[in-house]
């Protein structure tokens, strides 16, 4: 089978995860990284014998070899270089948010829809199995009516005013940041799972941490480094650390949920809970392979991944058999699987969210920040 041909762009956190997913798909072969200088793509690409190493973007989208590009960047280059890479015919897969705005995400997903590009936008978090297996049991009906959806997202790096990552500037992130970076990842499981979409809500978003010190080095995410004293300097935030939301889903169910990243000992706290008439979900995705399910008149279960015991369509999100656990790396072999298998066979059904799912979750984020800011209830546009 002919190997499909992509490139990495971006050296940080991300970049690396998106590589060592993609060594784990079939047919596809990583032929360059691009990194914001050429020493750092250097560095990425011989780490993972990747051939190609680059500053310059523009010109890797002349390759009439490559297939696809992964963007793996700051926030605020996804639109143009999503844009760039549509232009050139290229398949794209975007980390989230797909823009810094909806109007920027609209005009990428017309734009895809007009060249007729394969496009994704990497809400993985979909696609743990557990997750998976929500949804088909409210597929299924064994949930019954959806009354309630509540839950949290929670991280504890951000804690500290010496804690610092580009995605509390502003210029580099967005508007948002504890919302746009994790509450995007709530709303999009919990509208995947529900199949109801937020109608309208009441957001109030805080930020603790009124300046912060920046160090004068680059910092990865997640590093958890304190810097010294004569290494920072002491700049203003203006992106909220803490949000919360209160929700009506579709035409009758309701929801509440926060997304924070200073809450200590938190750290990666994706809760997800459903509520239905017949019976309930829950799923912590720092214990990924349970469920629980609740019962009102009976007791109620804890059931462990197992895809021999799973919905059939959720077994389809789980490659190991039960006891062998599937967390967050498996899920970008996942997303990626299905975009790839969407390149080699046009036919083949679109699995994955796409720049319109994206579009969607601008959507909810400019509503939270407007609804915060007016101290009213608001609905997407």
């Amino acid at each position: 089978m002919k190997r499909v041909k992509t490139a990495v762009v971006g050296t940080g956190f991300m970049g690396r995860v998106h590589l060592e997913a993609l060594r784990r798909v079939e047919h596809v072969e990583v032929i360059a990284v691009v990194g914001r200088t050429a020493e750092s793509a250097r560095k990425l690409a011989d780490a993972y014998d990747v051939p190609l190493a680059t500053d310059d973007y523009a010109e890797l989208l002349k390759n009439p070899e490559l297939d696809a590009v992964h963007i793996c960047t700051p926030n605020a280059q996804h639109y143009p270089m999503t844009k760039a890479a549509i232009e050139a015919k290229k398949n794209v897969l975007c980390e989230k948010p797909v823009a810094m705005s909806a109007k920027e995400a609209e005009e990428l997903a017309a734009l895809a829809e007009k060249v007729k590009v394969r496009n994704c936008v990497c809400h993985n978090l979909r696609f743990y199995p557990m997750v998976q297996q929500m949804r088909r049991m409210r597929e299924a009906g064994e949930l019954g009516e959806i009354l309630v959806a509540q839950g949290t997202y929670s991280q504890d790096w951000l804690l500290y005013d010496t804690d610092w990552n580009w995605r509390v500037d502003e210029a580099a992130s967005g508007a948002s940041r504890a919302m746009a970076d994790i509450g995007s990842h709530w709303f999009d499981s919990i509208e995947h799972i529900t199949g109801l979409r937020v109608s309208s809500l009441c957001a109030d978003l805080q930020i603790f941490h009124p300046t912060r010190k920046r160090p004068k080095r680059s910092v990865e995410s997640f590093t958890g480094k304190l810097p010294t004293a004569e290494d920072v300097d002491e700049v203003p935030v203006k992106t909220e650390d803490f949000g919360a939301v209160i929700f009506r889903l579709g035409d009758s169910a309701r929801g509440a949920m926060t997304a924070s990243q200073v809450n200590a000992g938190r750290k990666n706290g994706l809760s997800l809970e459903v509520y239905g008439t017949k019976s309930s979900v829950a799923w912590n995705q720092e214990r990924p392979d349970e469920l629980w399910i609740g019962h009102r008149n009976t007791p109620n279960q804890i059931i462990i991944k197992d895809p021999s015991l799973l919905l059939p369509a959720a077994a389809r999100y789980a490659d190991l058999p039960g006891g062998h656990s599937e967390g967050y790396d498996d899920t970008f072999k996942q997303v990626f699987r299905r975009f790839y298998a969407s390149i080699f066979d046009p036919s083949a059904p679109v699995e994955y969210p796409q720049i319109t799912d994206g579009l969607r979750q601008m959507r909810v984020l400019e509503a939270v920040l407007e609804s915060s800011r007016t101290r009213t209830w608001t609905s997407p546009k």
